[in-house]
């Protein structure tokens, strides 16, 4: 008896585990297909690590202005940060006194500021096409601020 319940358990356990994987799977592509489009500048990173392997390291403008702003002071937490987007949709941090046109939902980790991805993960070989990148590309979810990059842009918000 004890060995079905045992079975009966993990049967549960695996279900509950797959359900939540759908649902978080299904969430980002209802983000993917329906979501804000807004582009978010890409600052500088150690030109070692910008292209290792198979992805490209990035770094958000946005995110160095949030670190300046944020000093550690909420580590762990969710945040928002108010938007201002231009008539091509680059996104900035909006002024103290202006409304804001978005948010955008990100946490402090270790008084770094993640905006939900560091990495640009890309087909093996194509390196050469990434190297000119300078903005990454977001669909952003207008009610929670939850925000997905689907690609990257080059100066002229031409694709990569």
């Amino acid at each position: 008896m004890k060995a079905i319940a045992r079975r009966v358990l993990v049967v549960l356990g695996a279900a509950l585990v797959l359900v939540a994987v759908d649902t978080a799977v299904v969430g980002k592509e209802r983000i993917r297909r329906d979501g804000e489009v807004v582009y978010l500048a890409l600052a500088p990173v150690d030109p070692r690590s910008l292209v290792q392997g198979d992805y490209m390291a990035l770094r958000f403008a946005l995110a160095a202005d949030l670190e300046r702003q944020e000093r550690g002071e909420r580590d762990g937490q969710v945040a928002f940060a108010p938007l201002a987007l231009d008539a091509r949709h680059v996104a900035t941090l909006a002024e103290a006194a202006a409304p804001a046109a978005l948010k955008l939902r990100y946490r402090l980790r270790g008084g770094r500021v993640w905006l939900g991805t560091n990495a640009f993960f890309f087909e093996e070989g194509s390196a050469d096409r990434f190297r000119g990148a300078r903005y990454g590309e977001f669909r952003v979810d207008p009610a929670s601020g939850e925000a997905v990059l689907v690609g990257l842009r080059g100066a002229g918000l031409e694709a990569m």
